[in-house]
């Protein structure tokens, strides 16, 4: 009786399961979840099945689950700088201003693209647990695009330099990497920012006001954002401060006129995090959360980083300060930019789906990242040839200095940690090997002016290495650089006094070669310790392989190719008030004066000759392009990577700049080898921002093509006629 009604009960079951399982089978797939349905059809679909108190849920970045349509929480806020940061193991490739010295953006496409792959393992490794953290995403808020009008500035660091075109040239490479090229799904989904004219000071940004005229707005600021727009970068995110009176999260001006309207930008609007809180109790342009919540959605904010749209646009609805009509359109971008990652689609249908753990911190990436700080490095000095170093004839090295042995020099801000991380003094140990003897010692601290160590050791050793510099508590983000005491920003280009002291008590103490290493993320006053280092190589924050990268240079395995993507001035006098936003006097496009190193300046252990392929025209008009073709001889004694700098000098019409970057390119050239190259410049991009029309305007007069060593020394310069027939 028992075992038949254990039967009957098991049959019973089986018949249950059967028929819940062919329920199940039964169902249609909802029409959001269709990958053969367009994106506004899947888009539309989700929308009419959220009430509207769902709907309101998803507009911040901790976006809420709706559990009745198996929607899990998300949260949108990430960071890729230069790897994928704050989210355990990851490349830590070199920091952004580093990158940017490299002037190789077909290299920072790969390295990109790198970081993608590994923000899409990490998301996938995530996802698998059912683990929905930040930082752990596919919405990266990256790149920085800001321009560094002032070495000042605490976060120039982030940015790709004080050049527009140079900035608008790299963060393209940077979103394109990102972003991956299927034409169904995004890779990654990236975000220029910050939106707009926006580079300090931090200690104020939460209600500063910053002043620019509509030439200034154009030609400078703006120029890399529409560039990034124009290459289909899925976010912009809007800026903490005002400009010219208008909040720039809320203001019609950049966010509806110019971004959306001009440009015909598709893509997600989101906001600095907590920036719409200061609209309301910093700038005190609206009386209160519920009216900033109704601005945003007016303006076209599709997602939040705070909590205020989530907490007040109800009320806003409830007050008929916004419609359930535009609550729906802002939200549909968002709900479409999910779509592309692919969050409703069968991960079997996705490309990116099948990246796990052996897609992180791998061998190429390694190598990946170890290439990128050695053609990120700028050799500043180079006395008798000293470098590079014949191992032969140093059988001592003394390393010293205060960022030797530093993690955060290498690592930057907005970092990963890959576990992998090599120190300069690592990389010259692991480069010169057990036979040499290496010391290492601290020597000086950041602030003490009289207590050094290693002077005595220095001068036993055969040659002195000191790196000495920054890290980025000292400069960065307001509340990150806990040391500025600029609230992040410097107060001066100055080196620590006590590093100054230090170089020059090594000097004192023998007269063996010292080798400065210079690591930073902006410029600084290399002059105070010049006269004390026969060598000066200008670091940066070099990533993981920072001490590899630097040991391949110091030994001649590679030969230096990084350029500088900003001024060094002379002296912080030499530049305006920092608050000021005007660019007359700024930047090698505006300054006339004495420079420490111009913009572009870097050596090389190998020497080049330049000569035209063929000749410019003496006359183009507008729709032209301008063809330079030039060959290039490498005529020194070893292989190296030469970056072919192209300028024009415009005509002298009133706020012309001097002149400006307009194309670049990077060659490997074997020694005695010669390289033949063209780059092409469509006349467009010679047009200026006429003020009393509103219009870009392509000016007729005599034009230069400058092929330079720097901004300032060229190797050949040709004049053009620019006319309108």
């Amino acid at each position: 009786m028992f075992t038949s009604c254990y039967k009957l009960s098991k049959l019973a079951l089986l018949l249950l399961l059967f028929a819940g399982n062919a329920s199940k089978a039964q169902q249609p797939v909802l029409p959001f979840r269709q990958a053969s349905l367009s994106q506004q059809a899947r888009v539309s679909d989700l929308l009419s099945r959220l009430t509207p108190e769902e709907k309101i849920s998803v507009l911040g970045f901790r976006s809420q689950a709706v559990d009745r349509l198996g929607i899990p929480a998300y949260n949108w806020w990430n960071e890729a700088l230069h790897g994928v940061a704050r989210a355990g193991k990851a490349t830590v490739f070199p920091q952004a201003i580093a990158m940017a010295a490299s002037f190789n953006d077909e290299l920072m496409l790969q390295v990109a693209d790198a970081i993608s792959t590994e923000a899409r393992a990490k998301y996938n490794l995530a996802v698998q647990q059912d683990r929905r953290l930040q930082y752990m995403g596919l919405s990266f808020w990256s790149p920085n695009i800001n321009i560094f009008r002032d070495p000042r500035w605490g976060r120039g660091q982030e940015t790709y330099g004080e050049d527009p075109f140079l900035t608008a040239t790299m963060g393209t490479a940077f979103v394109r990497g990102m972003q991956g090229n299927d034409k169904d799904h995004l890779k990654t989904a990236a975000c220029a920012k910050h939106f707009a004219v926006h580079s300090g000071p931090e200690a104020t940004r939460h209600s500063f006001n910053a002043l620019v005229d509509e030439k200034d707005l154009r030609e400078t600021y703006l120029y890399a954002f529409k560039r990034l727009v124009d290459a289909g970068v899925a976010s912009v995110m809007c800026a903490y401060n005002r400009v010219n009176g208008e909040p720039c999260c809320t203001g019609n001006t950049l966010l509806q006129q110019i971004l959306r309207k001009e440009w015909g930008f598709k893509g997600q609007t989101v906001t600095d995090c907590w920036a719409l809180e200061d609209i309301w109790s910093r700038h005190k342009t609206l009386p209160n959360s519920v009216e900033v919540a109704a601005a945003a959605i007016k303006a076209g904010v599709n997602m939040d980083c705070s909590n205020l749209l989530q907490d007040d646009a109800m009320k806003a609805l409830q007050q008929n300060l916004v419609t359930q009509k535009e609550v729906d359109s802002v939200l549909a971008i968002t709900l479409g930019l999910q779509v592309k990652l692919g969050f409703y689609d069968d991960p079997n249908a996705n490309p990116y789906s099948h990246y796990g753990a052996d897609s992180i911190s791998n061998a190429y990436h390694t190598g990946l990242t170890r290439k990128m700080a050695g053609q990120s490095m700028v050799l500043l000095k180079n006395e008798h040839n000293l470098l590079p170093l014949d191992r032969k004839k140093y059988s001592s090295i003394m390393v010293v200095g205060p960022t030797a042995a530093s993690l955060d020099a290498l690592l930057g801000n907005y970092h990963g940690l890959s576990g992998q991380s090599v120190n300069f003094v690592e990389g010259i140990i692991a480069e010169v090997g057990a036979g040499t003897r290496v010391e290492y010692d601290q020597g000086c601290d950041f602030t003490d002016t009289t207590h050094f160590g290693g002077t005595w050791a220095a001068g036993n050793a055969d040659i002195t290495i000191a790196v000495i510099g920054l890290t980025p508590v000292y400069e960065g983000e307001e509340g990150d650089a806990f040391l500025a005491p600029g609230g992040g920003d410097k107060k001066n280009i100055s080196l620590p006094a006590s590093e100054i002291a230090y170089m020059k008590a090594l000097r004192q103490a023998h007269n063996k070669p010292i080798i400065a290493v210079i690591t930073a993320g902006s410029a600084v006053d290399v002059s105070a310790i010049a006269p004390y280092a026969d060598a000066i190589i200008y670091a940066w924050y070099l990533g993981e392989q920072g001490g590899t990268a630097l040991a391949d240079l110091l030994f001649g395995k590679i030969s230096p190719s990084g350029h500088l993507p900003v001024t060094f001035y002379a002296s912080i006098n030499d530049l305006p008030a920092y608050d000021n936003y005007d660019m007359q006097g700024r930047t090698y496009r505006y300054y006339n004066g004495k420079v420490l190193y111009p913009f572009g300046y870097g050596l090389s252990y190998t020497s080049f000759d330049y000569a035209w392929e063929k000749p410019l025209k003496a006359k183009y008009t507008p729709g032209d392009s301008i063809v330079v073709s030039l060959s290039i001889k490498n005529t020194g004694a070893m292989d190296g990577d030469e970056l072919v700098q192209v300028y024009v000098e415009y005509p002298r019409v009133d706020r012309m700049p001097l002149k400006e970057l307009k194309a670049f390119k990077k060659v490997s050239i074997r020694k005695g080898d010669s390289k033949e190259l063209s780059l092409s410049i469509p006349l467009a991009e010679l047009q200026k921002w006429d003020a009393s029309s509103h219009k870009w305007k392509l000016y007729n007069g005599i034009y230069t093509i400058a092929i330079g060593k720097s901004s300032e020394d060229y190797y050949l310069k040709k004049n053009f006629r620019v006319a309108d027939h």
